[in-house]
């Protein structure tokens, strides 16, 4: 007879919360969006090692973009922001829109070039920014990488 009581009333509190809004939260939270991926990078044994860009909600992650080919750091800088710009572009976003950037640099010394090149990629709003040298250098031999977070 107790657990009968306590059953109804189980039952009668989870309806009336549901009329005050209270299961909304549970409904929002089991309706949660996925994750999409594009241009996923596979290794030597096709396992997804990552992918070039991962959208979620209204958000675009855009992973880190080197140069492969000989050039200065200017020629790579450039090649570098033309190729987030076709990524952002094919998300449905922007250069405009992009909210953090992450520079990764061969060498520190090579920061007042690549900045000169990176000047108004962004309008007039710039992300925000980290620039560092990396130790051992960028992966593939490029002078700068550079990944970034935009919104669409």
């Amino acid at each position: 007879m107790k657990e009968q009581r306590r059953s109804t009333l189980k039952k009668l509190f989870a309806s009336a919360a549901g009329l005050v809004g209270l299961g909304i939260a549970s409904a929002k939270a089991d309706a949660t969006p996925e994750k999409e991926v594009f241009n996923v990078v596979k290794d030597d044994q096709d396992v997804p090692l990552f992918s070039g860009s991962t959208k979620f909600n209204n958000l675009v992650f855009i992973a880190g973009k080197g140069a492969h080919f000989e050039g200065d750091i200017t020629a790579h800088t450039k090649h570098v922001l033309d190729e987030l710009e076709k990524e952002l572009i094919a998300a449905g976003s922007s250069m405009k829109k992009v909210l953090k950037c992450s520079v990764f640099l061969h060498d520190l010394n090579d920061y007042k070039a690549m900045n000169e090149a990176y000047k108004g990629r962004f309008g007039d709003k710039p992300p925000v920014r980290t620039t560092v040298a990396v130790y051992g250098g960028v992966p593939g031999d490029s002078l700068v990488e550079i990944d970034c977070i935009a919104y669409i």
